[in-house]
């Protein structure tokens, strides 16, 4: 079972940019996981909200663009554009713009069980790092 994809995803959008991390656990079954590039999976709502507030912290004006969202059948591709300044405390004042996608698995309530997220770490870290950015 799995929700209105395209207002399931804008909301979910929404939630990015409220800096409000707990609102994007929501989207999330009370069991569900989250897991960017590969990395140890946050599950469960707490850690999923803590997941979200680092990126939320380190970028106070974080905005996330949807890019678009693919129903692939058992999974769903959530494409998308994250801009901000890292301006979070030790922040290198760098503003940065990378893409990435999700592909999510929903769970019979319509949230999230599973999202496997990427992005290019690699370009990330230049446009953190790199005085010129």
């Amino acid at each position: 079972m799995q929700p209105n994809l395209h207002d399931f995803a804008t909301r979910y959008t929404a939630a990015w940019c409220s800096q409000n991390a707990t609102s994007v656990a929501a989207f999330f079954s009370p069991d569900g996981s989250l897991t960017i590039n590969n990395g140890s999976p946050s599950v469960g709502r707490a850690a999923i909200t803590e997941a979200a507030q680092s990126f939320m912290t380190a970028f106070p004006d974080l905005c996330i663009l949807m890019d678009r969202i693919i129903d692939r059948g058992d999974r769903t591709e959530y494409y998308w554009t994250l801009t901000g300044t890292n301006t979070g405390p030790d922040g290198t004042g760098n503003p940065v713009r990378f893409s990435g996608y999700e592909s999510w698995r929903f769970s019979p309530d319509e949230l999230i069980l599973d999202s496997q997220g990427c992005f290019d770490a690699a370009d990330y870290s230049r446009q953190l790092n790199d005085a010129h950015a």
